[in-house]
């Protein structure tokens, strides 16, 4: 099995280590690209006022799940727990011993594969591991990498690989954190890192969350959820944008009810339950015990505690289940999130047609399709769910 071991100070991490990442992955035909963030980097100290070693753990972590390769990639903490310098041969021979039958490659940039018989105890590291070296910009090319090669290889029997990325996003990480202070700089960044950073207020950001520019809550929400959930909530924002204009809704406010809908998605169990304790929400038995009912509930409270979308909160809370008598602005999103561009199913195309049509026998729809699922899964049927059902079907 090889395993490529990508370290670095991650601060931030940006679309230049992901692309570098994918590259060398796809080159060295790598079966597990582990992240590592350093604890206290050898080389250089930690600027002042930099995010904490757990927020750059977490940072690293939303940028390594947009590559979309979960049974690839990992992000590893094995350098926050050290204590000490986060020196490469340690956290090499720590590998050594949780892959006892992998073959390690160390990714790196061109400045630090230059540098690299300069580091501590350059043979440890050569003998435990290759390196897969990547230039950072279009001017990097063999006649920079050849001459450390074959000096690695001759001098400590090094195995080298080196590769090229034209076009690789070429930013440092000191430009990046400037830009990133004086409102500028997102361009570099996965927009969920963005968000995360927004959230935190790292960086100098300081941004008033109640008060989001539709990109800056789209990037906030993309921040809390996987990768894997953005197709659907990209897709979820265009249907409501698109039955808003069919029905006469406000466009931004059903975006911003799409984008904030499964906000809370891939939180925990206890967590749903606390924020739901910390604003007020009474919760049902069956809620209370179920994830997905929850989600709903827990999303709602942080749309408007949190982001102060206060005119979306009903849309939100009632996205999963529908409701008798629900306002123009909750039936778009139900049926948005029902019947979304990646949705596939059998009765998807009626859905569709009727959701341009027939926006009450759309939901009707939905909420018959939703009694079908929870029969033939064994699952109770939420009252809301009975109660939209009755409602729409009667037509009243």
């Amino acid at each position: 099995m090889k395993i490529g071991i990508y370290g670095g100070s991650f601060n931030p991490p940006h679309l230049g280590h992901l692309a570098a990442a994918r590259a060398a992955a796809a080159a060295l035909g790598l079966d597990k690209l582990v992240f590592v963030p350093a604890g206290l980097p050898p080389h250089k100290e930690l600027p002042a006022g930099s995010p904490t070693g757990p927020q750059r753990f977490a940072m690293t972590r939303i940028a390594a799940d947009q590559l979309l390769l979960p049974e690839v990639t990992e992000v590893w903490d094995a350098e926050l727990h050290r204590e000490g310098k986060s020196y490469t041969a340690d956290t090499l021979k720590e590998a050594a011993r949780r892959w006892p039958d992998g073959e390690l490659w160390l990714l790196m940039g061109t400045d630090m594969f230059l540098t690299l018989h300069q580091w501590h105890e350059p043979d440890r590291i050569l003998a435990m591991a290759g390196v897969c070296a990547f230039g950072r910009s279009e001017a990097d090319s063999e006649a920079v990498f050849a001459p450390q090669r074959d000096y690695l290889s001759k001098t400590y029997g090094a195995r080298v690989t080196t590769i090229s990325i034209p076009g690789l996003v070429d930013i440092s990480s000191t430009r990046l954190r400037a830009e990133l202070a004086a409102g500028a700089g997102r361009e570099f960044l996965p927009e969920a890192v963005y968000g995360y950073i927004l959230r935190e207020k790292l960086y100098g950001t300081n941004a008033d969350l109640k008060r989001l520019t539709l990109e800056d809550l789209r990037c906030v929400s993309y921040s809390m959820v996987y990768a894997k959930r953005l197709a659907h909530i990209r897709g979820c924002e265009e249907e409501a944008a698109r039955l808003a204009r069919r029905w006469g809704a406000d466009e931004d406010r059903m975006r911003r009810a799409a984008i904030l809908h499964d906000c809370t998605k891939y939180l925990s169990h206890e967590e749903h339950l606390a924020i739901c304790d910390q604003y007020g929400i009474a919760l049902e038995p069956l809620e209370r015990a179920t994830d997905k009912l929850l989600h709903a509930k827990s999303g709602a409270a942080l749309a408007k505690h949190i982001f102060g979308q206060d005119d979306i909160y009903d849309a939100i809370l009632y996205h999963t289940t529908a409701r008798a008598g629900m306002s123009l602005e909750e039936k778009l999103l139900y049926i948005a999130d029902y019947m979304e561009p990646n949705r596939d199913f059998p009765e998807v195309g009626e859905l569709r047609r009727l959701a341009y049509s027939d926006l009450d026998g759309a939901v009707g729809m939905g909420a018959s399709l939703s009694m079908q699922e929870m029969v033939q899964r064994g699952k109770e049927l939420h009252h809301d769910t009975l109660g939209a059902y009755e409602f729409y079907r009667k037509g009243t």
